[in-house]
């Protein structure tokens, strides 16, 4: 069964996580403990060896041996944490995928219960039977890939006795040669059952029917994603590489790191231990950084960590069978609301919470920002906005209103529409007035924009007009 601890680090406290370094179950002394007394036995023996059992020429040779073992396991040939770390990564992303892509009926469920309709006994039929088949198919892509359901259903029949399949399905589906895996057909039956409830009017129209098929094809998608887990596995190259590393690192290591004579003077061993505690802290984490790779590589196992897929599978056909039988347009009265009458009301705290009524809610982090009395002051930007003026449309369209509005700001020089109107002159007062005349019933408005002075040149001012 799967170890949780979430309770226990619930609040962040004083040892906190030392609490958990106690617990023998789901931990890494029970999934290391025989790599480390291995290890630890290895490297006694070298050292017993070395000290009772060699002449004093044999201790030199051993002693440069050691000595250059020492060397190469403190440098970067063999790069250990590049290479586990990478790996580790790589399973746990791997790990985390095949957990999101488990089957899982609930959306299933509730479209299935509320869009395939009828309280007597062929609804009823007709509801549990769907709900029936996208439990078996996930019953038989588990028994291909979880060595605990396989053990639970070894065989077929053995569905057959638990109810998730009769008999005469048994032998549709037996019937059916194919050299594949064939968990998807009761999917295929469970399309095929929703059409006939459609045709039967049980689904009320296509868009119920469409919602079905939809949330059919995403559990198929997740049972689909489950097998390619279990056919594709991380490169066996790259697996093969991580424990070589590993384990040719602390081969070096059991005679590198013995602790020498230190008699002899040698670099690095003024003082006999015995006992190497730092290299067996690091065999600690690394070793057991490796075995949390071969945890986590395929969680559907039978570890301590490893998913509870029989109980996933009670769980899932049992609240299949509530959601679309029990339950279905089983309702309570309904009723107002105890805050009925209530326009503002609160929720009662208990007195072990009340102190949360004090805390202002969040609103934003800028909502508490504070700014200066200069920067609170609005700023009026110095250039002037565009007037504008809406004139009507003249039957003749768009296009001869503008050869008009043309041939007005053609003529001569003007400074503004507004002065036009205010300080007729001559032929252009004439000109615009006739213009003004001619589209006074219409509906369009159209805004001649009227700009500053853009140019000048000797004596003579230019002004620019932009009609639109």
């Amino acid at each position: 069964m799967t170890v949780s601890y979430t309770l226990e680090v619930a609040n962040a406290e004083f040892g906190g996580f030392a609490k958990l370094l106690f617990r023998w179950r789901g931990s890494i002394y029970r999934l290391l403990y025989k790599e480390f007394i291995v290890f630890c036995g290895v490297y006694l023996f070298f050292s017993v060896f070395y000290r009772f059992l060699l002449t004093p020429k044999q201790q030199d040779l051993f002693e440069q041996v050691a000595l250059y073992c020492d060397q190469f396991t403190n440098t970067s040939y063999i790069p250990v944490l590049f290479v586990l770390g990478f790996y580790v990564t790589q399973a746990f992303n791997r790990w985390w995928g095949q957990y999101t892509s488990f089957p899982l009926p609930d959306n299933l469920m509730m479209v299935v219960s509320g869009n395939v309709h009828g309280a007597d006994e062929r609804g009823r039929l007709l509801r549990r039977t769907l709900m029936r088949y996208a439990n078996l198919s996930s019953v038989l892509i588990l028994r291909s890939i979880s060595t605990r359901v396989h053990k639970r259903f070894p065989t077929l029949e053995h569905v057959v006795e638990a109810g998730f399949m009769t008999t005469h399905e048994l032998k549709k589906f037996e019937s059916l040669h194919s050299d594949f895996n064939k968990y998807w057909m009761p999917l295929t039956w469970f399309s095929n059952l929703a059409s006939t409830a459609r045709e039967e009017g049980r689904v009320r129209d296509d868009i119920a029917l469409r919602l079905l098929m939809d949330e059919l094809n995403k559990y198929r998608a997740k049972c689909s994603l489950l097998f390619h887990y279990d056919w594709i596995s991380i490169p066996l190259v790259y697996t093969q590489v991580v424990t070589i590393a590993v384990y040719s690192y602390f081969g070096f290591c059991v005679i590198g790191r013995q602790f020498l004579n230190p008699q002899k003077g040698h670099k690095g061993h003024t003082f006999d231990m015995y006992v190497p505690v730092f290299t067996l802290l690091q065999f600690f984490f690394y070793t057991g950084w490796l075995k949390v790779g071969e945890l986590i590589i395929n969680p559907f196992g039978e570890d301590d960590d490893d998913f509870e897929t029989n109980q996933l599978i009670d769980r899932n056909i049992q609240v299949s069978m509530l959601a679309v039988d029990d339950m279905y347009q089983n309702l309570a009265p309904i009723e107002k609301d105890k805050h009925w009458e209530q326009r503002h009301f609160s929720i009662p705290y208990t007195l072990s919470t009340a102190a949360e009524i004090m805390k202002p809610a969040f609103k934003g982090s800028t909502f508490d920002m504070r700014m200066s009395v200069e920067d609170l002051e609005v700023h009026q930007p110095a250039d002037t906005a565009e007037m504008k003026q809406f004139l009507p449309v003249k039957d003749h369209g768009l296009d001869d209103m503008l050869q008009r509005g043309k041939g007005v700001l053609r003529v001569g020089s003007l400074p503004s529409l507004m002065n036009i109107s205010s300080h007729p002159n001559g032929e252009e007062d004439v000109i615009l007035t006739n213009f003004q005349h001619r589209v006074s019933h219409q509906n369009t408005l159209v805004s001649i924009k009227g700009a500053s002075l853009c140019e000048q040149q000797g004596n003579k001012a230019g002004r620019w007009w932009n009609v639109s």
